[in-house]
């Protein structure tokens, strides 16, 4: 047998391994969690052109809220740990999330979130914002 048969035998067996242990291997599991196009008051989710994608974990211990502000681009929330209570101060509406719960805060619309529990909430935030733009939480002044 010459050494380019034996190397050719050698890359089938290999590659005949691979494709045998590849198919015993455990079977990745996708759930899906949402599929919105509008906030939690309905409107629709414009994102800024070529957006910086701004991704952060907010732990709100029991007790605490953050100030009243508004979000001037899209900024989705997913619950991780506990129950936050958003506030619209425009409406007076409220929208408890809990863990599990994925939710696209309202834009230009006054509010404020509050752990009204006894355990922390934990949150990943992901905002889309204009190139350059530090933050996506505009203060009420």
């Amino acid at each position: 047998m010459t050494m380019k048969a034996i190397a050719l035998c050698a890359i089938t067996l290999l590659l005949t391994s691979a494709a045998a242990q590849a198919a015993d291997a455990p079977k990745v599991e996708v759930q899906p969690v949402a599929r919105v196009n509008t906030t939690i008051i309905g409107q629709p989710i414009v994102v800024p052109e070529r957006p910086d994608v701004i991704v952060s974990i907010a732990t709100f211990p029991p007790g605490s809220r953050l100030p009243e502000h508004e979000h001037l681009h899209p900024h989705y929330v997913y619950v991780l740990d506990g129950v936050l209570t958003v506030v619209n101060t425009q409406t007076n509406a409220t929208f408890d999330v809990k863990a599990g719960d994925f939710v696209v805060e309202m834009q230009d619309t006054w509010h404020y979130g509050i752990n009204n529990g006894t355990v922390p909430v934990k949150l990943l935030v992901i905002d889309q914002v204009p190139a350059g733009d530090k933050s996506n939480m505009v203060p009420k002044p």
